[in-house]
């Protein structure tokens, strides 16, 4: 990369390390109801294209032995 060039995973980053400085409750409370949504956006966004590839791989395989062998 050239310059001061960041990826997107650095810029996210950077911008949750900035609200948490200005805000740290608000981003604990944040942090609070991601865990009880989910945040199939943060696992995603952490295994890049190739991980996300494998997991719905594996998840389709899972529901095609699912529906073999629990007839």
């Amino acid at each position: 990369m050239r310059g001061n060039q960041e990826t997107p995973e650095q810029k996210r980053e950077r911008l949750r390390k900035e609200e948490f400085k200005k805000n740290p409750t608000g981003s604990l409370n944040d942090a609070f109801n991601r865990a009880n949504s989910g945040g199939l956006v943060d696992l995603v966004g952490s295994l890049g294209w190739k991980g996300t590839g494998i997991l719905i791989l594996v998840i389709i395989i899972g529901v095609i032995f699912a529906s073999i062998f629990l007839k």
